[in-house]
Protein backbone atom coordinates (compact mmCIF):
# COMPACT_ATOMS: atom_id res chain seq x y z
CA UNK A 1 0.00 0.00 0.00
CA UNK A 2 0.96 3.76 0.02
CA UNK A 3 0.33 6.36 1.64
CA UNK A 4 0.17 10.39 1.41
CA UNK A 5 0.80 12.81 4.71
CA UNK A 6 -2.09 14.84 6.07
CA UNK A 7 -2.05 18.00 7.69
CA UNK A 8 -1.72 16.34 11.10
CA UNK A 9 1.64 14.10 9.53
CA UNK A 10 -0.47 11.39 9.07
CA UNK A 11 -0.02 8.54 6.79
CA UNK A 12 -3.09 7.92 5.18
CA UNK A 13 -3.50 4.58 2.88
CA UNK A 14 -4.30 6.21 -0.21
CA UNK A 15 -7.05 3.95 -1.17
CA UNK A 16 -9.65 4.24 2.25
CA UNK A 17 -12.42 2.03 2.85
CA UNK A 18 -16.42 3.30 1.96
CA UNK A 19 -17.93 1.39 4.70
CA UNK A 20 -21.64 2.96 3.76
CA UNK A 21 -22.49 -0.32 0.56
CA UNK A 22 -21.58 -3.02 2.79
CA UNK A 23 -23.62 -5.41 1.54
CA UNK A 24 -27.57 -6.34 3.23
CA UNK A 25 -28.98 -9.46 3.94
CA UNK A 26 -32.13 -8.76 4.08
CA UNK A 27 -32.95 -5.24 6.16
CA UNK A 28 -29.23 -6.35 7.91
CA UNK A 29 -25.85 -5.80 7.15
CA UNK A 30 -24.12 -8.85 6.41
CA UNK A 31 -21.79 -8.95 9.16
CA UNK A 32 -19.81 -11.83 8.17
CA UNK A 33 -19.25 -10.98 4.77
CA UNK A 34 -18.38 -7.45 5.62
CA UNK A 35 -15.71 -8.20 8.01
CA UNK A 36 -14.29 -10.48 5.41
CA UNK A 37 -13.96 -7.45 2.81
CA UNK A 38 -13.10 -5.04 5.25
CA UNK A 39 -9.92 -7.63 7.49
CA UNK A 40 -8.49 -8.15 4.27
CA UNK A 41 -8.24 -4.90 3.39
CA UNK A 42 -7.11 -3.69 6.74
CA UNK A 43 -4.25 -6.55 6.68
CA UNK A 44 -3.12 -5.26 3.38
CA UNK A 45 -2.51 -1.67 4.42
CA UNK A 46 -5.57 0.15 3.84
CA UNK A 47 -6.06 2.01 7.39
CA UNK A 48 -8.52 4.80 6.51
CA UNK A 49 -12.53 3.89 7.06
CA UNK A 50 -15.40 5.93 6.25
CA UNK A 51 -18.97 5.60 7.95
CA UNK A 52 -21.46 8.14 9.20
CA UNK A 53 -24.41 8.43 11.79
CA UNK A 54 -27.35 8.03 8.99
CA UNK A 55 -25.89 4.89 6.98
CA UNK A 56 -28.12 2.34 8.52
CA UNK A 57 -26.53 -0.50 11.09
CA UNK A 58 -22.94 0.90 9.81
CA UNK A 59 -21.55 1.99 12.68
CA UNK A 60 -22.34 -0.63 14.46
CA UNK A 61 -20.97 -2.91 11.93
CA UNK A 62 -17.75 -1.12 11.80
CA UNK A 63 -17.56 -1.17 15.31
CA UNK A 64 -18.31 -4.86 16.11
CA UNK A 65 -16.01 -5.61 13.01
CA UNK A 66 -12.83 -3.50 14.80
CA UNK A 67 -14.12 -5.16 18.62
CA UNK A 68 -13.84 -8.80 17.06
CA UNK A 69 -10.35 -8.31 15.49
CA UNK A 70 -8.60 -6.38 18.03
CA UNK A 71 -7.66 -3.40 15.63
CA UNK A 72 -9.07 -0.23 16.65
CA UNK A 73 -5.59 1.41 17.04
CA UNK A 74 -4.24 -0.05 13.20
CA UNK A 75 -7.25 2.22 11.77
CA UNK A 76 -7.88 5.74 11.28
CA UNK A 77 -11.90 5.83 11.95
CA UNK A 78 -14.10 8.74 10.28
CA UNK A 79 -17.62 9.29 11.07
CA UNK A 80 -20.06 12.41 10.59
CA UNK A 81 -21.99 14.61 12.73
CA UNK A 82 -26.29 15.17 10.97
CA UNK A 83 -26.07 18.71 11.73
CA UNK A 84 -29.20 18.89 10.14
CA UNK A 85 -31.29 16.68 12.83
CA UNK A 86 -30.00 18.60 16.16
CA UNK A 87 -30.57 22.40 17.08
CA UNK A 88 -28.08 22.53 19.43
CA UNK A 89 -24.56 21.33 21.22
CA UNK A 90 -26.58 19.47 23.96
CA UNK A 91 -28.02 17.25 20.73
CA UNK A 92 -24.70 17.11 19.35
CA UNK A 93 -23.48 15.58 22.48
CA UNK A 94 -26.26 13.46 22.60
CA UNK A 95 -24.99 11.88 18.66
CA UNK A 96 -21.74 11.80 19.69
CA UNK A 97 -21.91 9.86 22.20
CA UNK A 98 -24.44 7.32 20.28
CA UNK A 99 -21.57 7.02 17.64
CA UNK A 100 -19.00 6.45 19.64
CA UNK A 101 -21.35 3.73 21.52
CA UNK A 102 -21.94 2.03 18.29
CA UNK A 103 -18.20 2.42 17.25
CA UNK A 104 -17.09 0.48 20.39
CA UNK A 105 -14.47 3.54 20.95
CA UNK A 106 -13.75 6.69 22.95
CA UNK A 107 -12.59 9.00 20.29
CA UNK A 108 -13.09 9.60 16.29
CA UNK A 109 -10.32 10.39 14.58
CA UNK A 110 -11.36 12.35 11.87
CA UNK A 111 -14.61 13.71 12.18
CA UNK A 112 -16.96 15.19 9.50
CA UNK A 113 -20.02 17.48 9.81
CA UNK A 114 -22.10 15.60 7.31
CA UNK A 115 -22.92 17.44 3.78
CA UNK A 116 -22.00 21.07 4.94
CA UNK A 117 -22.83 22.68 1.73
CA UNK A 118 -23.41 26.82 2.71
CA UNK A 119 -21.21 28.76 5.04
CA UNK A 120 -24.70 30.07 6.25
CA UNK A 121 -25.68 26.81 7.61
CA UNK A 122 -21.79 26.99 9.50
CA UNK A 123 -22.22 30.04 10.88
CA UNK A 124 -26.29 28.57 11.88
CA UNK A 125 -24.08 25.45 13.51
CA UNK A 126 -21.58 27.95 15.62
CA UNK A 127 -24.72 30.09 16.96
CA UNK A 128 -25.54 26.66 18.48
CA UNK A 129 -23.00 26.33 19.90
CA UNK A 130 -21.20 23.71 17.83
CA UNK A 131 -18.01 25.72 17.52
CA UNK A 132 -17.67 25.78 21.03
CA UNK A 133 -18.34 22.30 21.37
CA UNK A 134 -15.75 20.61 18.72
CA UNK A 135 -13.06 22.83 20.48
CA UNK A 136 -13.75 20.80 23.86
CA UNK A 137 -14.13 17.90 22.00
CA UNK A 138 -10.71 18.57 20.10
CA UNK A 139 -9.24 19.71 23.80
CA UNK A 140 -10.62 16.07 25.64
CA UNK A 141 -8.69 14.31 22.52
CA UNK A 142 -12.39 12.99 21.85
CA UNK A 143 -12.60 14.40 18.45
CA UNK A 144 -8.50 14.17 16.42
CA UNK A 145 -9.42 16.16 13.76
CA UNK A 146 -12.33 17.79 11.85
CA UNK A 147 -13.49 18.29 8.95
CA UNK A 148 -16.50 18.52 6.52
CA UNK A 149 -18.10 16.39 3.75
CA UNK A 150 -19.41 18.79 0.99
CA UNK A 151 -22.04 18.54 -2.09
CA UNK A 152 -22.29 21.66 -4.08
CA UNK A 153 -20.50 24.30 -6.30
CA UNK A 154 -16.76 25.54 -5.85
CA UNK A 155 -17.93 29.04 -4.74
CA UNK A 156 -19.46 27.87 -1.64
CA UNK A 157 -16.78 25.13 -0.96
CA UNK A 158 -13.63 27.87 -1.12
CA UNK A 159 -16.01 29.84 1.09
CA UNK A 160 -16.25 27.06 3.76
CA UNK A 161 -12.71 26.71 3.61
CA UNK A 162 -12.13 30.06 4.95
CA UNK A 163 -14.74 30.08 7.71
CA UNK A 164 -13.02 27.71 9.86
CA UNK A 165 -9.67 26.19 10.46
CA UNK A 166 -10.47 22.91 9.11
CA UNK A 167 -7.96 19.92 9.13
CA UNK A 168 -9.50 18.38 6.15
CA UNK A 169 -12.70 17.76 3.58
CA UNK A 170 -14.36 15.97 2.04
CA UNK A 171 -15.64 16.39 -1.63
CA UNK A 172 -17.08 14.34 -4.65
CA UNK A 173 -14.30 14.48 -7.55
CA UNK A 174 -13.89 11.91 -10.34
CA UNK A 175 -12.92 12.52 -13.90
CA UNK A 176 -16.49 13.02 -14.69
CA UNK A 177 -17.25 15.79 -11.30
CA UNK A 178 -13.74 17.42 -12.53
CA UNK A 179 -15.90 21.20 -13.16
CA UNK A 180 -18.88 20.23 -11.31
CA UNK A 181 -19.37 19.71 -7.67
CA UNK A 182 -16.02 21.35 -5.55
CA UNK A 183 -13.82 20.25 -8.57
CA UNK A 184 -10.59 20.72 -9.72
CA UNK A 185 -10.79 24.12 -8.46
CA UNK A 186 -12.36 23.25 -4.81
CA UNK A 187 -9.43 21.01 -4.49
CA UNK A 188 -6.65 23.38 -5.91
CA UNK A 189 -7.71 26.10 -3.29
CA UNK A 190 -7.77 23.26 -0.72
CA UNK A 191 -4.29 22.15 -1.36
CA UNK A 192 -3.40 26.11 -1.64
CA UNK A 193 -4.44 26.23 2.31
CA UNK A 194 -2.34 22.81 3.38
CA UNK A 195 -5.97 21.36 3.64
CA UNK A 196 -6.13 17.32 2.92
CA UNK A 197 -8.58 16.32 0.67
CA UNK A 198 -10.56 13.10 0.90
CA UNK A 199 -12.38 12.01 -2.33
CA UNK A 200 -15.81 10.26 -2.40
CA UNK A 201 -17.51 8.75 -5.19
CA UNK A 202 -14.48 8.23 -6.99
CA UNK A 203 -16.67 5.95 -9.29
CA UNK A 204 -19.90 7.35 -9.50
CA UNK A 205 -21.01 4.66 -7.11
CA UNK A 206 -20.04 2.34 -9.32
CA UNK A 207 -21.09 3.76 -12.61
CA UNK A 208 -17.79 4.38 -14.26
CA UNK A 209 -17.21 0.54 -13.34
CA UNK A 210 -20.91 -1.09 -14.57
CA UNK A 211 -22.72 1.28 -16.65
CA UNK A 212 -20.01 2.59 -18.94
CA UNK A 213 -21.33 2.51 -22.48
CA UNK A 214 -19.79 -0.52 -24.51
CA UNK A 215 -17.06 1.74 -26.81
CA UNK A 216 -16.13 3.39 -23.47
CA UNK A 217 -15.05 -0.44 -22.36
CA UNK A 218 -13.95 -1.04 -25.57
CA UNK A 219 -11.19 2.27 -25.04
CA UNK A 220 -10.18 1.17 -22.11
CA UNK A 221 -10.21 -2.19 -22.37
CA UNK A 222 -7.79 -1.83 -25.09
CA UNK A 223 -5.95 1.18 -23.33
CA UNK A 224 -4.55 -2.01 -21.18
CA UNK A 225 -6.85 -0.41 -18.03
CA UNK A 226 -9.54 -1.85 -16.60
CA UNK A 227 -12.54 0.62 -15.52
CA UNK A 228 -12.14 0.86 -11.87
CA UNK A 229 -8.09 1.32 -12.55
CA UNK A 230 -8.44 3.73 -15.17
CA UNK A 231 -10.44 6.67 -12.55
CA UNK A 232 -8.43 5.87 -9.50
CA UNK A 233 -5.08 6.57 -11.77
CA UNK A 234 -6.50 9.79 -12.70
CA UNK A 235 -7.16 10.91 -8.75
CA UNK A 236 -4.20 9.55 -7.68
CA UNK A 237 -1.95 11.11 -10.47
CA UNK A 238 -3.07 14.43 -8.86
CA UNK A 239 -0.57 15.45 -5.63
CA UNK A 240 -3.36 17.51 -3.94
CA UNK A 241 -5.56 13.92 -3.62
CA UNK A 242 -4.93 12.38 0.02
CA UNK A 243 -7.07 9.39 0.02
CA UNK A 244 -9.25 8.04 -2.12
CA UNK A 245 -12.67 6.53 -0.61
CA UNK A 246 -13.85 3.16 -2.47
CA UNK A 247 -17.67 1.54 -1.72
CA UNK A 248 -15.90 -1.69 -1.31
CA UNK A 249 -18.53 -4.86 -1.03
CA UNK A 250 -17.17 -7.64 -2.75
CA UNK A 251 -13.88 -9.45 -1.89
CA UNK A 252 -13.00 -9.61 -5.15
CA UNK A 253 -13.56 -5.79 -5.26
CA UNK A 254 -10.98 -5.07 -2.41
CA UNK A 255 -8.60 -7.40 -4.01
CA UNK A 256 -8.54 -5.52 -7.07
CA UNK A 257 -8.33 -1.91 -5.97
CA UNK A 258 -5.88 -2.85 -3.25
CA UNK A 259 -3.84 -4.46 -6.00
CA UNK A 260 -4.40 -0.62 -8.48
CA UNK A 261 -3.18 1.55 -5.18
CA UNK A 262 0.07 -0.97 -4.98
CA UNK A 263 0.97 -0.41 -8.27
CA UNK A 264 -0.52 2.54 -9.02
CA UNK A 265 1.69 5.64 -10.51
CA UNK A 266 2.06 9.00 -8.46
CA UNK A 267 2.67 11.24 -11.16
CA UNK A 268 0.86 13.24 -14.09
CA UNK A 269 -0.84 11.67 -16.52
CA UNK A 270 0.84 11.18 -19.80
CA UNK A 271 -1.04 13.52 -23.09
CA UNK A 272 -2.04 9.77 -24.12
CA UNK A 273 -4.13 8.91 -20.76
CA UNK A 274 -5.40 12.21 -20.53
CA UNK A 275 -6.86 11.92 -24.57
CA UNK A 276 -8.28 8.75 -23.62
CA UNK A 277 -10.14 10.37 -20.27
CA UNK A 278 -11.43 12.71 -23.25
CA UNK A 279 -12.81 9.97 -25.19
CA UNK A 280 -14.63 7.80 -22.43
CA UNK A 281 -16.18 10.95 -20.83
CA UNK A 282 -17.46 11.83 -24.69
CA UNK A 283 -18.97 8.34 -25.15
CA UNK A 284 -20.77 8.50 -21.18
CA UNK A 285 -21.81 12.00 -22.42
CA UNK A 286 -24.01 10.24 -25.71
CA UNK A 287 -25.13 7.01 -23.56
CA UNK A 288 -25.87 8.35 -19.74
CA UNK A 289 -29.36 9.83 -19.16
CA UNK A 290 -29.28 10.47 -15.01
CA UNK A 291 -26.28 11.43 -13.02
CA UNK A 292 -27.45 9.84 -9.77
CA UNK A 293 -24.32 8.00 -7.63
CA UNK A 294 -27.07 5.19 -6.01
CA UNK A 295 -25.92 6.70 -2.76
CA UNK A 296 -29.97 6.60 -1.07
CA UNK A 297 -29.78 9.89 0.38
CA UNK A 298 -33.58 10.35 -1.82
CA UNK A 299 -34.99 7.51 0.05
CA UNK A 300 -37.43 6.50 1.27
CA UNK A 301 -39.43 7.64 -1.20
CA UNK A 302 -42.93 8.43 1.20
CA UNK A 303 -44.88 6.72 -1.84
CA UNK A 304 -42.38 3.20 -2.31
CA UNK A 305 -40.55 4.42 -5.32
CA UNK A 306 -37.18 2.95 -5.75
CA UNK A 307 -35.64 5.85 -7.18
CA UNK A 308 -31.99 4.78 -7.71
CA UNK A 309 -33.13 1.69 -9.09
CA UNK A 310 -35.39 3.56 -11.52
CA UNK A 311 -32.38 5.96 -12.64
CA UNK A 312 -30.03 2.68 -12.56
CA UNK A 313 -32.54 0.75 -14.95
CA UNK A 314 -32.74 4.16 -17.06
CA UNK A 315 -28.97 4.52 -17.66
CA UNK A 316 -28.62 0.80 -18.50
CA UNK A 317 -31.24 1.44 -21.26
CA UNK A 318 -28.80 3.53 -22.90
CA UNK A 319 -25.31 2.04 -21.57
CA UNK A 320 -26.08 -1.73 -21.92
CA UNK A 321 -29.38 -2.01 -24.27
CA UNK A 322 -33.09 -1.22 -24.83
CA UNK A 323 -33.92 -4.70 -23.38
CA UNK A 324 -31.35 -5.18 -20.70
CA UNK A 325 -32.47 -1.74 -19.14
CA UNK A 326 -36.58 -2.60 -19.23
CA UNK A 327 -35.80 -6.46 -18.17
CA UNK A 328 -33.94 -5.17 -14.91
CA UNK A 329 -36.50 -2.22 -14.09
CA UNK A 330 -39.49 -4.75 -14.22
CA UNK A 331 -37.53 -7.31 -12.13
CA UNK A 332 -36.41 -4.66 -9.60
CA UNK A 333 -39.96 -2.56 -9.39
CA UNK A 334 -42.67 -4.71 -10.53
CA UNK A 335 -42.40 -8.05 -9.43
CA UNK A 336 -42.64 -8.04 -6.10
CA UNK A 337 -45.46 -7.84 -3.47
CA UNK A 338 -44.71 -3.79 -3.19
CA UNK A 339 -44.19 -2.68 -6.24
CA UNK A 340 -41.72 0.51 -6.42
CA UNK A 341 -42.49 2.04 -10.06
CA UNK A 342 -41.71 5.47 -10.78
CA UNK A 343 -45.09 6.12 -11.87
CA UNK A 344 -46.10 5.89 -7.68
CA UNK A 345 -44.38 9.42 -7.75
CA UNK A 346 -46.94 12.02 -6.37
CA UNK A 347 -44.39 15.28 -6.85
CA UNK A 348 -44.24 15.67 -3.49
CA UNK A 349 -40.27 17.22 -3.99
CA UNK A 350 -38.93 15.57 -0.78
CA UNK A 351 -36.56 13.12 -2.27
CA UNK A 352 -34.58 16.79 -4.40
CA UNK A 353 -33.73 18.45 -0.97
CA UNK A 354 -31.88 15.72 0.16
CA UNK A 355 -30.02 14.63 -3.54
CA UNK A 356 -26.24 15.44 -3.44
CA UNK A 357 -26.26 15.86 -6.97
CA UNK A 358 -29.30 18.34 -7.66
CA UNK A 359 -31.09 16.11 -9.70
CA UNK A 360 -34.46 17.07 -11.11
CA UNK A 361 -35.58 13.82 -9.67
CA UNK A 362 -39.48 14.86 -10.28
CA UNK A 363 -38.61 15.23 -14.04
CA UNK A 364 -36.08 12.45 -14.11
CA UNK A 365 -39.13 9.91 -13.06
CA UNK A 366 -41.20 11.21 -15.69
CA UNK A 367 -38.63 10.29 -18.73
CA UNK A 368 -38.13 6.91 -16.85
CA UNK A 369 -41.26 6.38 -16.97
CA UNK A 370 -42.11 7.22 -20.63
CA UNK A 371 -39.32 5.04 -21.49
CA UNK A 372 -39.48 1.57 -19.11
CA UNK A 373 -43.14 1.61 -18.17
CA UNK A 374 -44.19 -0.18 -21.57
CA UNK A 375 -47.79 -1.79 -22.18
CA UNK A 376 -46.07 -5.29 -21.06
CA UNK A 377 -44.48 -3.73 -18.25
CA UNK A 378 -47.58 -2.62 -16.91
CA UNK A 379 -49.69 -6.33 -17.49
CA UNK A 380 -47.17 -7.96 -15.54
CA UNK A 381 -47.17 -5.45 -12.66
CA UNK A 382 -50.78 -5.65 -12.63
CA UNK A 383 -50.95 -9.80 -13.01
CA UNK A 384 -48.47 -9.75 -10.10
CA UNK A 385 -50.76 -7.76 -8.09
CA UNK A 386 -53.79 -9.33 -9.20
CA UNK A 387 -52.64 -12.55 -8.60
CA UNK A 388 -49.87 -12.55 -5.87
CA UNK A 389 -47.38 -14.10 -7.70
CA UNK A 390 -44.62 -12.65 -5.80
Amino acid sequence: MQYRTDKAGNALSILGYGCMRFTKKGAEIDLDKAEQELMYAIRHGVNYLDTAYVYPGNEEAVGKILAKNNCRGEVYLATKLPHYLIRSASGAQKKFTEELHRLQTDYIDYYLMHMLNDVKTWERLVDQGIGDWIAQKRASGEIRHIGFSYHGNSENFKALLDVYDWDFCQIQYNYLDEHTQAGREGLLYAAEKGIPVIIMEPLRGGRLVNDLPQEAKRLIADAGYTPAGLALAWLWAQPEVTCVLSGMNSLDMVKENIRIAQNAGMQELSPKQEDLIRQVRQEIARSVKVGCTGCGYCMPCPNRVDIPMAFHAYNAKYTEGKKSGRKEYLQSTAMRRETTSASQCIGCGRCEKYCPQGIPIREKLKEAVRELETPSYKIVKWAVQKFHFY
